[in-house]
């Protein structure tokens, strides 16, 4: 790709040259965005650290050489490496709160988000909610947006990746809840102390088959974060087992499973999983009760 740093000199002129050079490119959208409009106006406001929204007034401004140089820069890298946009940014959106990310983690992209921006209603019901647990926390998104909807929880974020420990503890800092969040390390349940009323997790659920299929993109991401045996279940199967002793008598358990839902709702016929639906995309998601936990403990 030869450089037109010396033809384009406005937001305009970078938002429309992004869209074309997407356009042309056999680029994956599965990280934040799915459609070239919207990765080229993340790619070019974001470098310029400029609102993804009500942007209109920057549209004609002229840019500097260096920010030019920049934004070209990560074009090229997203098309010649595939290399999703987050990584390139630093930044991922989740709740519509930024995060801090990097290739030692998953770019944010649960639909969880939705759940907890409304409150987990209507499962939640009543129940108070005092405490919270992120399993399998990554860059500790899902546990820092459940953070901003009930706080004054307490949340502990944890995952067996010490590497995914740090992008998480400097997400804790970066929203300022080191009163109410902490991370811990810990191989699931390992190391976690005490009962929650909220347990929720996206765990690695890519089986064997997907793993090999996936596109490009996606092999940047730390394969401790996707691969999870050949029927994508390894975990899932280890948190349906151990998640009882750790919810509180009315608590609730979410977890996503992806594609991998299928071969759990067969391997638990008994187990009254409630299989969740989003507005804005996204599947592979069960809630189940504490008690209806409880109940199969029993059977079993």
């Amino acid at each position: 790709m030869t450089s037109p740093i010396d033809d384009l000199h406005t937001v305009r002129d970078f938002l429309r040259y992004a869209s074309s050079q997407f356009a042309a490119s056999e680029l994956y959208f599965g990280h934040g965005t799915d459609n070239v409009w919207d990765e080229a106006v993340q790619l070019v406001m974001r470098t310029l650290n400029l609102p993804l929204e009500n942007n209109t007034l920057f549209l004609d401004a002229r840019l500097v050489r260096e920010e030019r140089q920049t934004i070209l820069e990560r074009i090229k890298r997203r098309i010649s490496e595939r290399v999703p946009l987050a990584y390139l940014l630093k930044e991922a959106w989740f709740m519509g709160m930024p995060f801090h990310v990097d290739e030692r983690v998953l770019v944010p992209r649960s639909p969880i988000g939705e759940l907890l921006k409304n409150g987990l209603q209507p499962w939640l019901g009543d129940t108070p909610v005092n405490r919270i647990l992120d399993l399998c926390t990554g860059s500790g998104c899902i546990g820092i947006g459940a953070a901003s909807v009930f706080d004054e929880a307490e949340v502990v974020l944890s995952d067996i990746s010490a590497e995914a420990l740090e992008v998480a503890q400097s997400n804790i800092a970066y929203h300022g809840v080191e009163d109410r969040v902490r991370a811990v390390r810990s191989d699931l349940f390992e190391n976690i102390d005490g009962q929650f009323d909220v347990i929720l997790s996206n765990p690695p659920y890519v089986d064997a088959e997907d793993l090999a299929g996936m596109p490009q993109e996606y092999r940047h991401e730390p394969e401790l974060g996707l691969a999870a045996g050949a029927d994508g279940l390894d975990l899932a199967h280890r948190i349906l087992t151990g998640a009882l002793e750790h919810l509180s008598p009315e608590g609730l358990l979410i977890v996503e499973v992806g594609n991998s839902w299928v071969a759990l709702d067969e391997a638990y016929p008994d187990l009254p999983l409630t299989w969740l639906d989003f507005e804005n995309g996204g599947s592979g998601v069960f809630l189940v009760t504490a008690e209806a936990l409880r109940a199969w403990h029993q059977k079993t």
